[in-house]
């Protein structure tokens, strides 16, 4: 898993494209493992405080409990496709921060919470340039690979480090 600094470190650009999108709007939407394997979705803030990207749940919320039984997660910012902008969406683990002082030091005076931070494993910024849509897409241990699907044909890579 890698923090966001350490994905930041490795993929400079990407992670400031995505950073954008999820700091452009409140709300996104985070897919969290149930109990019984099954998916759930909720509605989620990020935020990033140095260097890492953090989640917050209030006490006891179920995205909170599936996290804390099973971390993995992805997170789709609020798109902006449609008004010719990017897409994103990261996934990982998400590790619950436990020490009462620093969670209260994380969260301000926001209250009592559950704070997750949130390693990545990938990273998937995609946009739509004329006929082509294109996908940056970054994996753990893999580097970074653009690739490409021009006028709704096969998936070709255009780009890798």
């Amino acid at each position: 898993m890698a923090t966001w600094q350490q994905f930041s470190e490795e993929a400079p650009a990407l992670a400031e494209k995505i950073k954008e999108r999820f700091t452009a709007v409140k709300s996104h939407v985070l897919a969290t493992v149930r109990r019984d394997g099954s998916p759930r979705v909720s509605g989620s803030e990020v935020d990033f405080r140095e260097q890492d990207l953090l989640i917050g749940s209030m006490i006891g919320a179920m995205k909170a409990k599936d996290l804390q039984h099973d971390g993995r997660f992805a997170i789709h910012a609020a798109s902006a496709i449609d008004e010719g902008g990017a897409d994103a969406k990261v996934s990982g683990k998400a590790v619950e921060i436990t020490d009462p002082a620093e969670v209260a030091r994380l969260q301000g005076d926001d209250g009592e919470a559950h704070v997750f931070r949130l390693d990545l494993t990938e990273a998937v910024l995609t946009w739509v340039e004329g006929n082509t849509i294109y996908f940056d897409f970054w994996k753990e241990g893999q580097g970074l690979k653009r690739l490409a699907r021009p006028d709704n044909g096969p998936v070709v890579e255009v780009a890798s480090n």
